[in-house]
């Protein structure tokens, strides 16, 4: 297995996760349940774990990818890249948040308001760059998918 297979491997982790997080998150608000917002928190604290490694594996898989392709444009790369840091920020940020939640309002304590409003809003931009991130590193290989 090499950087690029290691980084292609543990790049869904996080975008999967925040966005099962995410609805999971939409769904314990419709439903008004404790316990799957709790879930739903859970969820974001692993893909805020899932992040790093994806964000570490990075770099080696672009430094393959140039090595194999010499005369390749990087500019995909460069963007993929920048945006991955804002997406990394975002996962960690609502992972800290989402333990905070855990460890502070356990039962019989509930989330205040304004705090599962936080997560909400902290889970829909972390899933928004989380799929920016993925949509643009596609970009780096994969030419079917760009729009004439």
């Amino acid at each position: 297995m090499n950087p690029a297979h290691l980084h292609l491997m543990v790049t869904h982790l996080p975008v999967l996760g925040s966005l099962f997080g995410l609805l999971l998150l939409l769904l314990a608000l419709l439903k008004g349940d404790y316990d799957l917002k709790r879930i739903s928190f859970w969820v974001f604290v692993l893909a805020g774990l899932a992040a790093i490694p994806t964000y570490l594996t990075g770099r080696p898989a672009s430094k393959l990818l140039m090595k194999m392709m010499p005369g390749m444009s990087m500019d995909a790369g460069d963007q993929h890249a920048e945006i991955a840091v804002i997406a990394l920020t975002a996962a960690c940020l609502l992972g800290v948040v989402s333990l905070a939640g855990l460890l502070a309002f356990r039962k019989p304590k509930r989330a205040p308001t304004w705090f599962t409003a936080l997560a909400l809003v902290l889970a829909l931009v972390t899933t928004a760059t989380m799929t920016w991130t993925a949509s643009l590193g596609g970009n780096i290989r994969h030419p079917e998918i760009h729009s004439e």
